[in-house]
């Protein structure tokens, strides 16, 4: 019974060609033409060094979405990664701090192996990510209401661990993982295409990622078929905090400390570029290239006004819009589909 559930999921509505092709391959030639019409606005674009750039600029808020899209699949929403990045951050920063530093800071803690850092960051993103889905799967409460929670108690906890004051001084082998580079490519970048990889296999050759549209495809059929869709929507919101967990090491390794303002409406840059990308809010629908475009568009669409020196007000503007026009979109696309 679950196979036949999981085939329905997958299945998609058997439209015309013309539609189904516009579905499957719009997002795409809106990037092609995003990056045809910057090139042609602004000669630095189509620059290795720029787009390098841009990646590395947009590595954070890519596995950021990473985790957003499977919520998305499962018919949640996450409110809180931008925050869990920032008390992921503060904490993990302050496990990595030069002897010298970290001596006036915290004189009984001795120099520690960047390992230290690394774990407690991806243990700080986890457990965010637990106390969520333990929330929504057990109490009933609505993803918007459970990370909304999550999300301000978050950024009071970084503020209070941290004092309201950056944790700099970092340690050479943690600034590697956002300033180092692996056969010229940035590590942020070989970071975020990892896990990007790790999470597309996830979703679509395991037991998890068929759970996870199974159950935003419907919820009641799918524990009706005897899924375990407590577990797995528990499983869901600690895989997206660990997820803000690298995010946190990648950021706050980039510029060498860890701020409790990290992070700040980096929750929203992540839902719109899955939302960009073709996940759909309606659940069960979604994939992790689509994702993957949906960041660059947005970090195309920053860099490129950037490059046009638009007010940073307008390009807040523009991202609203973008959203919007996304949403519009997949809400055609879906009655189209019925």
């Amino acid at each position: 019974m679950i196979a036949k559930l999981l085939q329905a999921t997958s299945d998609q509505p058997k439209t015309g060609n013309k539609t189904r092709f516009i579905s499957k391959y719009a997002i795409y030639v809106v990037f092609v033409a995003m990056c045809v019409v910057m090139s042609i606005l602004s000669p630095v674009f189509l620059t290795v060094a720029n787009l390098l750039n841009v990646m590395t600029q947009m590595a954070s808020i890519g596995l950021l979405a990473l985790g957003v899209t499977i919520i998305i699949i499962t018919r949640g929403i996450d409110l809180s990664s931008g925050s869990v990045l920032a008390v992921a951050a503060v904490v993990s920063a302050s496990t990595a701090q030069t002897l010298d530093w970290g001596m006036r800071m915290y004189p009984n803690l001795p120099e520690l192996p960047v390992i230290v850092p690394i774990l407690v960051a991806l243990g700080v993103g986890a457990f965010c990510g637990l106390i969520n889905g333990a929330l929504i799967a057990y109490t009933g409460i609505p993803p918007f209401i459970a990370t909304l929670g999550m999300m301000i108690i978050a950024r009071g906890a970084a503020l209070l661990y941290s004092d309201g004051r950056p944790i700099s001084s970092l340690i050479d082998s943690y600034q590697w993982i956002g300033q180092g580079s692996i056969a010229g490519i940035p590590v942020p970048v070989v970071i975020f295409l990892v896990m990007a990889l790790f999470t597309y296999l996830l979703l679509n050759y395991t037991r998890f990622g068929k759970y996870a549209y199974a159950i935003g495809g419907n919820e009641t059929a799918a524990y009706v078929s005897g899924i375990n869709v407590t577990k797995y929507k528990i499983l869901v919101y600690v895989y997206a905090g660990f997820l803000a967990g690298i995010a946190a090491l990648i950021l706050t390794a980039r510029i060498n400390s860890g701020q409790p303002g990290l992070g700040n409406m980096y929750e929203l840059d992540a839902i719109a570029a899955a939302t960009v990308g073709g996940v759909s809010h309606a659940g069960g629908i979604g994939t992790i290239q689509g994702t993957i475009v949906g960041t660059m568009i947005m970090g195309v669409l920053q860099n490129g006004l950037d490059l046009l020196n638009v007010s940073a007000y307008w390009q807040q503007v523009v991202k609203g819009l973008v959203i919007v026009v996304a949403v519009i979109f997949d809400m055609k696309r879906q009655k189209k589909s019925k």
